[in-house]
């Protein structure tokens, strides 16, 4: 027995074994099992739970179980049977699910003669992952590995650039056991809060780890579903192990072919101060640590370079590093408006003379609907008489901002709802108002203004990620810059 004592019934650490499964699948078939310790090999058949014979046999260390025309002496049990097809489906997924659970141990699928799935021992996950799910899936995917209190997670969460509505996968795993859990799942999801287009399902598949009487296995017949001792603790833990993942510099998209993405610290390669955003693009704004107005600060030596007046591009340690400057700008300008929602007013800048805006009656609902929000962000509006309203102050998130263009568009926008699928309100208008009032492709930044944008940008939580689930940083390898010139 596998209970010493009376602490082993909530710690066993095994998956245990249920002796009455193979006599149960043996009285409705005709098996045969042949096993060896590494000796002699001992050979049994079985026919309708009629014991047949036992004789020896020939085999490595090992078992092998074959069980064929089953239910063949039940056909009413028979006639239970999904089709053909939903039958082979079902046995996919009960190995594929083992085969992720199990990369050191080898499996293969024949269906009918045809090999359905053949994946060596001794791989790695992510190459397991890659056999399983398809490369294409598989090079989506961004590690996760995070620990907190007394639970780890590590597995692999996809990059919201590529989730889709349909056609995702998950799988989830407690001490390597495959369970399902709903709510776990959506957890998770909660980690793509602001980074992911509402309606999208990302893939996942991750592995918690647990003390073993931390978690109750034994809650359902197929051991599909399991009980945390710390229910809300392991729901916070995955949240927080999606959310980190998705921050660091590997989780942004890379050109080329997919490859195992290392884990990766947040803009490792930018050092020095990080710039206020009320200070970021400021003309008059002071050198920072007596730096010359354009000379880079220690440990970001590299040159900056910007294309059609909309890419920042730099060089990193391990290849060239792309930034679209009004996706970060827009990133960098959600979560300080977050901020100020939940804070402090931010400053605004009074006008001489107020700015007249004529309006729809939608709009002006939405500006009476969010005057509060408004006003956290810098704009002082009030009703003028019939349609029209005064705006008396306004933000100034940069030199090139348009305040009168900035407020028409966020207005237009919450009006009619864009970000309507975002379940929190504070986070609907900060994205709303983030999209408008960053600085646009197309504006030309100078030295100082992209090295503050990027050391702002790698200040965020999910730097690689803009509100609408695109990507804010795209990554070519230099291992695929020299594939393409042939040096590989």
């Amino acid at each position: 027995s596998k209970v010493k004592s009376v602490a082993d019934l909530v710690g066993v650490a095994t998956f245990g074994f249920r002796g009455e499964a193979l006599p149960a699948i043996a009285s409705v078939s005709r098996f045969t099992l042949t096993t060896s310790e590494g000796g002699a090999a001992t050979e049994l058949s079985v026919t309708g739970g009629r014991l047949d014979r036992v004789a020896d046999g020939a085999r490595q260390r090992g078992t092998t179980v074959a069980v064929r025309g089953i239910f063949f002496n039940t056909p009413a049990r028979r006639k239970f049977l999904r089709s053909v097809s939903s039958e082979t489906r079902a046995a996919n997924e009960v190995v594929t699910t083992l085969a992720l659970a199990h990369p050191e141990v080898g499996f293969e699928l024949h269906v009918d003669g045809a090999c359905r799935l053949v994946v060596p021992p001794g791989q790695t996950l992510e190459d397991r992952l890659a056999a399983v799910w398809g490369s294409t899936l598989a090079g989506t995917l961004v590690p996760v590995s995070h620990a907190a209190g007394a639970f780890r997670v590590t597995g692999f969460a996809q990059r919201p650039g590529d989730a889709q509505p349909t056609g995702r996968r998950t799988q989830l795993f407690v001490n390597g056991r495959p369970f399902k859990d709903p709510f776990l799942v959506r957890a998770a999801e909660a980690g793509y809060r602001s980074a992911i287009h509402p309606g999208d399902r990302p893939s996942l598949l991750l592995n918690i780890e647990v003390a073993p009487e931390d978690v109750d296995v034994n809650v359902h017949p197929a051991k599909l579903e399991v009980r945390f001792r710390d229910r809300i603790g392991v729901e916070r833990v995955v949240e927080e192990a999606v959310r980190h993942s998705l921050g660091v510099l590997a989780a942004a998209v890379s050109v080329g072919d997919w490859r195992p993405a290392a884990m990766a610290q947040r803009g490792d390669h930018l050092a020095g101060p990080v710039v206020d955003g009320h200070d970021l693009f400021t003309p008059d704004a002071p050198p920072l640590d007596g730096e010359a107005s354009v000379q880079p600060a220690p440990g970001f030596s590299v040159p900056l370079l910007q294309v059609f007046d909309t890419y920042i591009v730099y060089e990193a340690p391990e290849g060239v590093v792309i930034v679209d400057q009004h996706s970060a700008h827009e990133r960098v300008l959600y979560e300080l408006v977050m901020a100020q929602l939940t804070g402090a007013d931010p400053p605004a800048q009074r006008l001489l003379l107020p700015l007249t805006l004529e309006l729809t009656d939608e709009e002006l609902d939405a500006v009476e609907a969010h005057a509060e929000e408004l006003g956290r962000v810098g704009f002082e509006a009030e009703p003028f008489g019939g349609r029209a309203v005064a705006v008396h102050a306004v933000p100034s998130p940069h030199p090139k901002f348009d305040a009168e263009a900035c407020f028409r568009e966020t207005v237009a926008d919450l009006a009619r709802g864009r970000f309507g699928g975002w379940a929190n309100r504070l986070e609907r208008f900060a994205a709303t108002y983030a999209c408008r009032a960053a600085v646009k492709a197309g504006q030309r930044l100078d030295q100082r203004e992209m090295r503050e944008l990027l050391l702002r940008l790698f200040a965020t939580d999910l730097p690689p990620h803009d509100v609408h689930g695109r990507s804010t940083i795209v990554q070519l390898p230099r291992e695929e810059l020299e594939r393409r010139f042939g040096r590989r």
